[in-house]
């Protein structure tokens, strides 16, 4: 500025700098203005409803939705637009923002590549774009960003190799590197001279990287957390870089390719560097090649250290008992390993063990008795084995016990009564063994067993005790091949959740039981190999649920249609029965009879009968009708029940008992559409042509009737979402309760899953998405935006119905919990009706298969319990699986079967999956697969097992919305 050189003149000099610099301001402020709006117009996802306020002229750019400026010049230095359902692509405009220090996008539907002007924004310090659509590259520039601590590209499909530029910086202050699930392929470019002194998380999980996990990771001597699993990592464990990382607490490897030092023999270098990082937690290193045995330096870990997943890898030799020393471990897995000797009995001083497997092992011996003192166990696997003895009475003491496997070893002995004290216990297997003697009616009657009970395979004998009918929410029941003896009792039709019922290979005598037939669920039943007799009940070829019966090589008699259930049978279910005849293909036709004048002479006693009642005995039945109807409706001037109060407050219609049993046919059997727990649901027709499903709930229920009907009157007084089901009207008297419903015109997302009249559901990839949208939704709107936040805690495909639109209502608000308060994310604290919590307070898992592995473990509900279920349910309808069918037949859940198949081993599911909901002929193949790919990742992640590390349902909703979108506009 030469020309205020003159003395005389620095005053104005003063003037003229000021209004230069000024105007240097005001330029650079229009033209962060100009970048934010050159933003804006690349977004195609209508930006007017989150950006609304940017094209407002007379507003300063400052005051615009997600962005912050420097107080002092105007200019723009945090960019937030987090999960704001923003399509489109990122604009390199964005680089002109020269003093932004923060850009976060993520959670949205940004597409193409990502900006590679963006590696000029030189002070930048936190950079976001996870949970989006972009593809490509990442960007070599971004190893040039100086300031850079936070970075996260997590969740998108970027491909290639990552930027060399972006591990070796010597100046790098990164401190967070997230780049997980997604295609990134080659080795981790962290070299000798490489240096990320700041480093304290990486995370590379589920990509496609090769080679071995860096050595020069033993630069970033802060590192807290390594997470490296599901991808094709070699070489040996890290102990060098463990050695030098002193602070690592969370160390995840599982699933590569990994193996132990000194030629895959010894893991005892590795064990002695873990002893160096005083705030260990938790170590997976679950599906490698690690040989050697375990160290007995293994207990001398931190005493932090709370989780071990060491399944699946090659380990031998006996277990150390040094490791009782690790107190507060919580979940120890050794599962399928070649490990040998006997158990520990010292395993007892791990007082907080909650999960603890060691199934499909060579382990011999005893089962230590003083694994009955680990107070806080609740899932206990020591199946296929070889253990000997017998089972210890003292389980009896494992109060918190959900899940008992000690199926195929050697156990002998019989079952101890004391198992009956297990009252949360869930699952009993102890098949393949060789217990004699009867079954405790002590454990036959624990009415906590919710997923199965599996004594096949024993030496038990004596009659089948009536105190099974006790477990009336069990799935499966399988006691075949013992030696029972004796008849079937009728008692089993008290189960009325059962799905599976297998009593083969035994020696029951008698008729099969009419009401196993009318079970509601009852999918496979198998009996043969007995010596059952009599006529074949028509209630198991009514059934609308029975898929497999086998009736073969007993002593039936009688003729035998190919009609409803009978129709997909063939002649194997009825072999072996001489007596038998029928139309069913390969069975011998049975000889026509005449009609003898004595069956007729009670058919016409009978009609006879029937019209006197008509003329004579309507009228009073009637007039007790409308008597009963004037009680509950408050027409004889009595007071209103608590529930009708409600009714009328919230204003539903009135609709009267005896219209309920006029639309219903006097709720006839045939209009049941639906059943459960506490009840039938029915179809019925209002004399105004209005069609409605009434839930009746079972008197016989006692008080878990009335808090279900409660809750249900209090969730949907509270509650008004496109997603959820709306009520018409309640129905409430001292010996009857009922909600009535707008009937759905599509039935149930269950029905069209497993179609009973084909063999693939009949919804294509586009519908599904959508619905699984409409229910992210519904149950997003109860966990954040209800009036009163409601945990559902019984999502699954039965409880999703469909209008004629296949727009999803999430129902069924029996077991629901209503909350004021407890933390979003947390367990629920505090219900608004807390005398729910006693007799229902088991209820509160849900349903078979869909139950978060903590509320196993006894804790309470919480939205992400909800998660959970929802990710089940993703699962669930792209692997065609049943939760249940993976969990009965391997005692695992359906996240582990489709974990143990990914990333590599997903193309047979995904194949099936675009045969079951993909047209044939399309142009769209490699997209397809990448939405069936994505929500296959999305499940895994909502089915994590700890809840904290699950997502909350509306990131979930955002990102299958996101996935919808695509669907509506690929």
């Amino acid at each position: 500025m030469g020309f205020c050189t003159f003395s005389r003149s620095s005053f104005l000099c003063l003037i003229l700098l000021f209004l230069v610099v000024s105007g240097e301001d005001n330029a650079r402020s229009l033209n962060d203005r100009a970048a934010l709006l050159s933003f804006m117009s690349g977004i195609d996802s209508d930006p007017e409803l989150v950006l609304g306020n940017w094209n407002s002229s007379g507003l300063n750019m400052c005051n615009w939705t997600g962005v912050v400026c420097n107080t002092a010049k105007d200019r723009v230095v945090q960019l937030d637009l987090s999960s704001r359902s923003l399509g489109g692509i990122i604009s390199a405009a964005l680089s002109n923002l020269s003093f932004l220090s923060v850009l976060d996008l993520s959670g949205n539907f940004f597409r193409g590549s990502i900006p590679v002007e963006l590696g000029a924004l030189s002070m930048l310090e936190q950079l976001s774009l996870s949970y989006n659509v972009l593809e490509g590259k990442i960007p070599v520039e971004f190893g040039f960003l100086r300031n850079l601590v936070y970075l996260d590209l997590s969740s998108n499909r970027l491909v290639g190799q990552i930027p060399e530029s972006l591990f070796c910086n010597d100046s790098s202050l990164l401190e967070y590197i997230d780049l997980s699930n997604n295609s990134l392929s080659g080795e981790i470019p962290l070299w000798n001279h490489c240096k990320l002194i700041n480093l304290k998380y990486l995370l590379l999980w589920s990509n496609r990287l090769v080679g071995q996990i860096p050595p020069a990771l033993a630069n970033s001597t802060k590192l807290e957390w390594l997470d490296l699993e599901s991808n094709s990592l070699t070489g040996e464990l890290p102990a060098a870089i463990v050695d030098k990382t002193p602070r690592l607490q969370f160390l995840y490897l599982s699933y590569n390719n990994l193996i132990s030092q000194n030629g895959n023999t010894s893991l005892e270098p590795f064990f002695s560097s873990l002893v160096n990082c005083s705030n260990f937690q938790e170590l997976e290193l679950a599906g490698n090649n690690l040989g050697g045995q375990l160290p007995s330096v293994i207990g001398n870990l931190s005493t932090t250290f709370t989780l071990l997943h060491f399944e699946e890898n090659l380990l031998t030799g006996s277990i150390p008992p040094s490791i009782s020393n690790l107190v507060n471990l919580t979940l120890l897995n050794l599962s399928s390993n070649l490990l040998n000797g006997s158990i520990p009995p010292e395993l007892c001083r791990t007082g907080r063990l909650e999960r603890f497997y060691l199934s499909n092992n060579s382990l011999t011996g005893e089962i230590p008795s003083a694994l009955g003192d680990i107070s806080h166990l609740g899932l206990l696997d020591l199946s296929r084995n070889k253990l000997s003895g017998s089972i210890p009475d003292s389980f009896s003491n494992l109060s918190q016990l959900r899940r008992l496997m000690l199926y195929e070893n050697n156990l002998s002995g019989p079952i101890p009564p004391s198992l009956g004290k297990c009252i949360n216990l869930e699952i009993l297997d102890l098949s393949h063994n060789k217990l004699s003697g009867l079954i405790p009616s002590e454990v036959a009657g624990l009415s906590s067993l919710k997923l199965y009970l599996n004594l096949s395979s024993n030496l038990l004998q004596g009659p089948l005790p009536l105190e099974l009918s006790k477990m009336d929410m069990i799935l499966a029941i399988d006691l075949s091949s013992n030696n029972f003896s004796v008849v079937i009792p009728p008692q089993l039709g008290s189960c009325i959740a059962l799905e599976y019922l297998n009593l083969s290979e035994n020696s029951l005598q008698g008729p099969l039981p009419i009401s196993i037939g009318r079970l509601p669920y009852l999918q496979v039943l198998d009996v043969s190999s007995n010596y059952l007799d009599g006529e074949i009940s028509e209630s198991l070829q009514a059934s609308p649920t029975l898929t497999e019966l086998n009736l073969s090589f007993n002593n039936f008699s009688g003729s035998i249609t190919k009609e409803g259930a009978f129709a997909t049978l063939t002649v194997d279910s009825f072999q072996g029965n001489s007596g038998l005849c029928g139309s069913i293909p390969g069975m011998k036709n049975c000889r026509k009879k005449r009609i003898h004048h004595l069956v007729v002479l009670p058919i016409l006693l009978s009609l006879f009968v029937t019209l006197t009642l008509c003329f004579f005995g309507y009228p009073l039945l009637n007039k007790s009708k409308r008597r009963r109807s004037a009680e509950v409706f408050g027409d004889a001037g009595g007071e209103l029940s608590k529930e009708e109060e409600e009714r009328n407050q919230m204003k539903y219609p009135r609709i009267s008992y005896q219209q309920l049993i006029e639309a219903t046919d006097g709720f006839n059997s045939s209009r049941i559409i639906g059943s459960g727990r506490f009840g039938h649901v029915y179809k019925g027709i209002l004399q105004d042509n209005t069609r409605i499903a009434v839930k009746v709930f079972d008197p016989g229920m006692g008080v878990e009737i009335c808090s279900s009907f409660k809750r249900e009157c209090q969730v949907l007084a509270r509650t008004r979402h496109r997603n959820l089901m709306r009520i018409i009207t309640t129905c409430s008297r001292p010996d009857f309760k009922a909600l009535v419903f707008p009937l759905m015109a599509n039935g149930s997302l269950e029905t069209h899953l497993y179609p009973s009249h084909r063999s693939s559901p009949d919804l294509s990839l586009v519908q599904l998405v959508s619905i699984c949208s409409d229910v992210a939704e519904g149950v997003a709107y109860l966990h954040h935006h209800s009036p009163v936040r409601v945990v559902h805690c019984d999502l699954k495909p039965s409880n999703i119905l469909l209008d004629e639109d296949l727009t999803a209502l999430v129902t069924d608000f029996g077991i629901a919990r209503l909350v004021k308060g407890g933390g979003e994310e947390g367990a629920i604290t505090r219900t608004i009706d807390s005398s729910t919590m006693g007799s229902t307070a088991g209820l509160l898992c849900g349903s078979v298969g869909y139950i978060a592995p903590e509320y196993g473990m006894g804790k309470r509900a919480s939205t992400k319990g909800d998660v959970y279920s929802f990710g089940i349910l993703l699962l669930e309808i792209l692997t065609g699986k049943r939760p249940t069918d993976v969990l009965f037949h391997q005692d695992s859940s359906l996240h582990e079967w489709v974990k143990s198949h990914y990333p590599n081993d997903l193309e047979p599911i995904i194949e099936e999956a675009l045969l079951r909901f993909v047209p044939p002929v399309t142009p769209l193949c490699d997209a397809w697969r990448e939405i069936i790919l994505e929500l296959i990742e999305l499940g895994l992640i909502c089915t994590q097992n700890s809840p904290s590390m699950r997502p909350s349902i509306l990131d979930v909703a955002l990102e299958i919305g996101r996935l919808k979108q695509y669907l509506a506009n690929p």
